[in-house]
């Protein structure tokens, strides 16, 4: 026991007679106990400091350098940045056309990449010339590259809105304005009508047809919907005007009939005395008498509206507009277009050749028979059907007979 409280003895500290604080011996203990985490902290402490310093002289250096000398170290120089500006900068004005890149689509239109600060925004309305209801429906897909005009900006979020509907316009404008220099004559569907006349499409454009120039007497109601041929009378892009003619496209189509030709026809009415056939937008009459060579009773039995047959011209009247049409002349055999029409049509070229070829042999027959009395005239009959002379003491073009007195009674 002595030596155990020798122990302890050995373990007490000595009184600190100089400090103004007196500690007694349980408190010597707890000191003792809270020494080491103490000089942890302050460890701990100094090293935050020095990092701390550390941190602060790195971005003093930094500020100093970007004061000093800003670009050193730098690969990336001004004249490269001036370059990349001027090959990503464009012009943002209204009218501006811009190459895009279609990356997303909605139903209402296409956010496009224009290399802008922000997207721009194709509307559905302005995606198309015609009307659609989704820019796919006119191939606008993500991955889509195209050249897009700048129609307006969005005040909300400053992005861009572009259109593709204006250049289909200008082009539209322009090809028009071709079809008219070459005269040529377009189909048109007519969309709608007001008294003076119908409106008809071309091209996406809406033009005008006045009732003056059109041919047929069908009505606005009848004609609504139907295509028509027409031939360009204006066109003013400045003023929006865009006028046709159905009357001078009917005119050139109907020059290039002749007479036995085969043509392609539709059954448009059947009536109790033939049916009526549009041939490219000119109506002619198939009586009931040329259908077949044999007897038809009832037309309806052989054709139906909407049927498609070709047809034989057998004769044109322009001045009051009337064709008269043959099926008959292309029968192989007597019948055949009652029992087999799908023959007639195979063979209508052949069979209006064979036709035309007798109809020939028939004239020079008749020119023939007219020679016959030249020895006695001293007249001669040309190709073209011209009286003319056969001794030299006649005029060359030939004699006027048109002066020539009717002959008078004895």
């Amino acid at each position: 026991m002595a030596s155990l409280a020798q122990q302890f003895t050995g373990l007490r500290c000595p009184p600190l007679s100089s400090s103004r604080f007196s500690v007694k011996p349980k408190q010597t203990q707890k000191v003792g106990a809270f020494a080491s985490p103490i000089v942890s902290a302050v460890a701990v402490s100094n090293a935050q400091t020095k990092d701390r310093l550390e941190l602060k002289k790195m971005f003093e250096d930094a500020y100093e350098r970007c004061r000093t000398a800003p670009m050193e170290g730098v690969a990336f120089t001004v004249e490269d940045f001036q370059n990349a500006l001027e090959k990503y900068d464009f012009d943002s004005e209204l009218g501006t056309k811009v190459w895009g890149t279609v990356f997303c689509t909605d139903g209402n239109g296409a956010l496009v990449d224009i290399t802008a600060k922000s997207s721009a925004y194709l509307p559905v309305q302005e995606a198309s010339i015609h009307k659609i209801k989704h820019v796919e429906e006119v191939g606008i897909v993500p991955g889509l590259r195209e050249e897009f005009m700048i129609i307006g900006e969005n005040e909300a979020d400053d992005s861009l809105i572009l259109s593709l509907r204006s250049i289909q316009y200008e082009l539209a404008w322009e090809r028009c304005r071709q079809l008219q220099a070459e005269d040529v004559v377009v189909k048109g569907k007519v969309v709608g009508a007001n008294k003076g006349g119908v409106v008809a499409l071309v091209e996406g454009l809406r033009g005008f047809v006045p009732f003056s120039q059109i041919s047929s007497k069908s009505t606005a109601e009848e004609l609504l919907d139907k295509e028509l041929p027409l031939k360009f009378v204006e066109v003013d892009e400045e003023q929006s005007r865009l006028v046709f003619s159905n009357r001078k496209a009917m005119a050139d189509s109907q020059a290039q009939l002749g007479i036995g030709s085969v043509v392609l026809g539709t059954v448009q009415s059947l009536k109790p005395y033939g049916a009526f056939i549009d041939i490219g937008g000119i109506n002619g009459l198939l009586h009931v008498s040329q259908i077949s060579h044999d007897r038809v009773s009832d037309i309806a039995t052989v054709l139906q509206p909407g049927d498609t047959l070709k047809v034989m011209i057998l004769s044109h009247d322009r001045e009051r507009g009337r064709v008269s049409l043959s099926t008959k002349k292309l029968e192989p055999t007597p019948g055949d277009m009652i029992r087999n029409p799908t023959l007639v049509f195979e063979k209508a070229e052949e069979m209006a050749q064979t036709f035309r070829q007798r109809i020939a042999q028939a004239e020079a027959m008749a020119r023939a028979d007219m020679l016959r009395f030249q020895p006695e005239s001293g007249l001669t009959l040309s190709s073209d059907g011209i009286l003319g002379p056969l001794a030299s003491d006649l005029p060359a073009e030939g004699l006027d007979l048109s002066d020539v007195p009717e002959a008078e009674e004895v």
